[in-house]
């Protein structure tokens, strides 16, 4: 713990006391949560009482979270039964008691929040120092008791409990509570293009967008004028009356509207009121998990209460399928109704259901705990803060899918053998057991998902007998991980993280076989990730960061028919898809729409929000620091980078050209003095020159063709900047951009302000004067028909080639030759927005907040730019455990091999409203030939090699297709090779139908085939008999 001391003394040092918050650890989290109510967690004291696998899921994720300080709390001693789902718990540490055992691994989440054990008894005393108590493992009367209690001391009370398949979750925040925020997303905002005067006024929004408010909520103004009345007015509540319209207040005495405005929502703080325990237990509210099941809560609320009974008078939990205990709790059951008085009466109690809760309530399973454990780890959050909405006030999940199919397979009283899993044979018996252990899967990513896979992995079983885990991620660990990747301590910070999330998950299971990778997936790994590989496996677990490998391994899992589970969160939001062969859909056949790109234009001359000039800022960074330094080093370290550059289309090659000799010689810093005027310099262009060209070309009084302002709606005016040493931000651009520059040159920098202060007084900056003649272009069309059109070009055709030509060439002559690299010391520069000392957010902010400055848009503080110019996926641990929860819950239905679409569970989750929501997943689409019915799992199998040895050649393959299946093929392909088609030319045609196969793919793709490849995978487009052509499978062509 040297380095997580040393940090939490600079967080000290930096403000005198701990509450400032380290940005570095809780960067991902801050995106979910906000500072404010991180601080108000800060201030919270948490009890959380049963260490048992719920209990210490749920510390786990709060400790992460960054409380005051966690207590746990347990009077009882670590069983064999604990360690199926307790993580903490060692087989050595049977007969200890579970809190002190798990408080040091505990306290090591997080050196910020102290965690202590206390094994006494709950005394109304004990409870007034907290201001979030958490009871899991307790009985009906502790919850009674301590419920009312809390409730009447404002104490915020949460009561978690699972069992087996079934889990149950209880908050009471009190009488009055404060949300702040009901549904965590960003508040929205839009352009006005006219408010009427009314009892109430209507405003009209461009049509740019809808504007996506809702009736009831609350808005404000800025920037509108004529009616100067709403700007920075108090929250009005408005009434949606279309996509683009809605009313607010009386207008009619306000002044005329003129143009402009811009409509923000404001978050209102709502009041919410929670019954105390007793008296919800009588008219609860129930959350559904599962619209399918919207008969299970009460149910299950009666079924719970008669559990506690049956435990009252007989001391211990029902056994295990026995059904003489079955009989009990169903009788018990009904005498909980029958007192009942009511909404809580149900009309008619399901005693399949209720025995199902006797036989599985000895059981204790890590998934249904993760799950359970990540939201009520999410409810603690929000005790805290008054950040998203609460449960109110109860909830009930299960998963009772996971049992066999086949419902005669009651499962046998099985004596419990004293294993680790006890927990788990209490549910599924011990034949799953062994086939866990057996399983060989393959695990993309040790992130935040992985780490939660792994853990549960472990905890399972999985891979313990003669299977294996292969888990790849080419990724090491940083310091923004350990929020959430909870495998990994800041000792571990720069190690790979396959690497030590294995070793951590076989100190929580040391039979789990587990190997770690650092490979990429993807085409080039197909040589270690080959045939061989995945025909071992028996499934894929993807726990990845972005779209292209998770369809990369979608596509690898449909060709070798493997399952594959699909899981990832974005804040709050977590998502699981099982995909299942030949039975479901793939990941792949239904895709979200691709995110929309900012026009060119917009970003050139005319941004109007933060976004547009951060992605303005990150080109800029590109284009001075990376791509011209990345050109110029491969023109000196590659001999063909000339012959490439050449062969580029256009205007290009002297584009490419010119920027490596600016690079190289008109450019090139020799001092950090040079690299200081540069910065100045390239400050002058951007923000003052370049804005009195654009107003040169459009005045601010400029009028369109049809006699609108030219600059209005989402056209901003902009003004030109004064330079000047004394203002921080100027100052702030040119330390940053110089050091930067310094940095691409291999010359010495310096943060030494005073001294860059000196420095600039000597810089010559040349007077600007604008130009006539420069076009600007004002659309996207504008500009696309302009590139598109030669016309202009015409005349001066002859002539511009003869000026580009010899300009190219003088280039080529003076630009210093490659042999001379060794005086260069070039190094591009790779955007990377975690480390506060490399300059690159400094010079991000900057240039961002200065453009920002030029056009009248509020700037943004660093934690923002970074989120939005780092593209940073916000994070949370509360969110992956519960997702993952419901991955593991799919996992254990792929073993047992289910076979019908409606067991399985494709899962949503918004854990800030609380929302959720399952479905069974979408059947794989029938597709049709001739009478033969084919999905994305079916294929045409073909063996290239024949009988006598010979391989296939091209007439022999289209002739195969023609005689076996009726089927003339029209064109063929493999990968991004055309290997024939009907309307090649008839000599390319002669030479290529006597070739093999193997010999034509190696020929188009002009690559080797690798060793390794047993198959390859061609295309067909197919006519049949009658000429029409037909959709059919894809060929898997065996060559090995």
């Amino acid at each position: 713990g040297a380095l997580m001391a040393i940090w939490i003394l600079q967080g000290m040092a930096k403000n005198g006391n701990v509450a400032e918050i380290d940005e570095g650890l809780y960067s991902r989290q801050l995106y979910v949560l906000g500072h404010d109510a991180m601080k108000r967690m800060q201030n919270s004291n948490v009890l959380i009482s049963g260490l048992r696998g719920l209990g210490v899921e749920i510390a786990k994720n709060v400790i992460l979270g960054g409380v005051k300080s966690v207590t746990l709390h347990d009077q009882g001693v670590a069983e064999w039964r604990d360690l199926s789902s307790q993580f903490y718990l060692r087989e050595e540490d049977l007969g200890k008691n579970r809190a002190e055992v798990s408080q040091n691994r505990l306290a090591e989440l997080n050196s910020y929040v102290p965690v202590t054990s206390y094994t006494g008894a709950l005394t109304n005393d004990y409870l007034t120092q907290f201001q979030v108590v958490v009871l899991t493992n307790s009985t009906l009367d502790e919850q009674m008791h301590i419920g009312d209690f809390c409730h009447s001391k404002g104490i915020k009370l949460i009561i978690a409990d699972t069992r087996g398949l079934f889990g149950q979750l209880f908050c009471d925040f009190g009488d009055e509570m404060m949300v702040y925020d009901t549904n965590g997303e960003q508040p929205l905002s839009a352009m006005i293009s006219m408010i009427t005067k009314d009892s109430a006024g209507v405003v009209t929004c461009l049509d740019e967008a809808r504007h996506g408010f809702e009736t009831g909520d609350h808005v404000t103004f800025m920037e509108v004028q004529g009616m100067t009345e709403l700007n920075g007015c108090p929250p009005i509540e408005i009434k949606v009356l279309g996509p683009y319209t809605f009313s607010i207040c009386d207008t009619s005495s306000f002044s005329d509207y003129v143009r402009g405005g811009i409509v923000t929502q404001v978050k209102m703080p709502k009041k919410v009121a929670f019954k105390s325990f007793s008296s919800s237990m009588s008219e609860p509210e129930f959350l559904l998990t599962d619209f399918a099941k919207f008969d299970r809560p009460g149910q299950l609320h009666v079924g719970f209460q008669a559990l506690h009974a049956f435990e009252k008078k007989h001391s211990r939990s029902p056994k295990p399928w026995n059904q003489s205990d079955a009989d009990e709790l169903v009788a018990l059951a009904n005498d909980v109704n029958a007192a009942q008085s009511g909404p809580a009466k149900q009309d008619e109690l399901d005693e399949g259901l209720l025995k199902k809760l006797s036989c599985m309530a000895a059981g204790d399973l890590a998934p249904v705990n993760a799950f359970i454990g990540g939201l009520a780890a999410q409810e603690v959050m929000k005790a805290c803060t008054g950040k998203f909405m609460p449960i109110m006030q109860w909830l009930y999940f299960d998963a009772l899918e996971c049992l066999p199919e086949a419902e005669e397979t009651v499962l046998t009283e099985e004596e419990c053998i004293s294993c680790r899993y006890d927990g788990q044979i209490a549910v599924f018996g011990s034949k799953l057991q062994d086939l866990l252990g057996k399983q060989r899967y393959f695990l993309v990513g040790a992130g935040a998902i992985g780490c939660e896979l792994l853990k549960n992995f472990a905890m399972m079983g999985l891979a313990t007998g003669e299977g294996e885990v292969i888990v790849t991620d080419m990724d090491t660990i940083e310091k923004s991980n350990l929020n959430r990747q909870f495998l990994f301590r800041p000792w571990d910070v720069t190690k790979m993280k396959s690497e030590t999330a294995a070793a951590a998950v076989k100190q929580m299971n040391p039979s789990i076989r587990i190997t770690g990778h650092q490979n990429r997936v993807g085409p080039d790994t197909e040589r270690i990730y080959d045939d061989d590989f995945f025909e071992n496996l028996d499934g894929v677990a993807n726990a990845l960061d972005n779209v292209d490998a998770r369809m990369y391994m979608d596509r690898r899992c449909v060709y070798y028919r493997k399952p594959l589970l699909e899981s990832g969160t974005l804040g709050t939001k977590g998502n699981v898809q099982v995909v299942i062969p030949f039975l479901t859909e793939s990941y792949s056949s239904s895709q979200d729409p691709p995110e929309k790109s900012i026009p060119i234009c917009t970003l050139k001359n005319f941004p109007n929000a933060i976004e547009h000039t951060l992605q303005w800022a990150r080109d800029e960074f590109e284009g001075l620091f990376k791509q011209p330094v990345e050109n110029a080093l491969q023109y000196m370290t590659d001999p063909k980078f000339m012959e490439r550059t050449l062969k580029l289309p256009g205007a290009q090659p002297l584009e490419v050209v010119e920027a490596v000799y600016k690079s190289l010689v008109s450019e090139y810093p020799r001092s950090w003095e040079q690299c200081v005027a540069w910065a100045r310099n390239h400050w002058q262009c951007q923000y003052s020159n370049n804005i009195r060209q654009l107003l040169h070309n459009f005045p601010p009084d400029q009028l369109t063709s049809s006699g609108a302002p030219f600059w209005s709606g989402p056209k901003r005016c902009p003004h030109p900047l004064e330079f000047s040493t004394s203002n921080d931000l100027h100052m702030d651009y040119i330390v940053a951009a110089a050091n930067l520059v310094a940095q691409a040159y291999g010359l010495q920098g310096s943060t030494d302000r005073a001294d860059v202060a000196k420095v600039l007084q000597d810089v010559k900056v040349p007077e600007f004067t604008p130009k006539s003649g420069v076009k600007i272009h004002v659309s996207d069309q504008e500009l696309q028909s302009a590139n598109a059109s030669v016309d202009d070009l015409q005349a001066d055709f002859e002539m511009y080639f003869l000026v580009y030509d010899s300009r190219l060439e003088e280039l080529k002559s003076i630009l210093p030759s490659p042999d001379t690299v060794s005086q260069f010391r070039l190094c591009p520069i790779e955007f990377e927005k975690d480390d506060d000392t490399n300059f690159h957010m400094d010079f991000i902010v900057a240039a961002s907040n200065l453009r920002a400055e030029n056009y009248d848009i509020p700037p943004a503080d660093r934690h923002k730019s970074k989120l939005i110019a780092g593209k940073i996926i916000p994070a949370i641990a509360t969110t992956t455990a519960a997702v993952v929860g419901l991955v593991c819950l799919e996992l254990l239905k792929i073993v047992q091999g289910h076979k019908k679409l409606e067991s399985y569970k494709n899962g949503f989750m918004n854990l800030s409203l609380p929302f959720f929501a399952f479905s069974e997943p979408i059947a794989a689409p029938k597709h049709k030939y001739y009478e033969i019915d084919w999905t994305l799992w079916d294929r045409f199998e073909v063996k290239g090699i024949q009988p006598s040895g010979e391989e296939m050649t091209l007439r022999q393959f289209l002739d195969y297709f023609k005689n076996e299946h009726k089927l003339e093929i029209t064109m063929l392909s493999q990968g991004v090779s055309m290997l024939y088609s009907f309307f090649m030319p008839a000599a390319k045609l002669k030479e290529r139908l006597e070739l093999p196969m193997t010999e034509i793919v190696t020929k188009v793709s002009k690559k080797k085939l690798g060793k390794h490849v047993k198959a390859l995978v061609f295309e067909l487009c197919c006519n049949d008999i009658t000429d029409e052509d037909v959709e059919v499978p894809y060929v898997r062509y065996t060559i090995r």
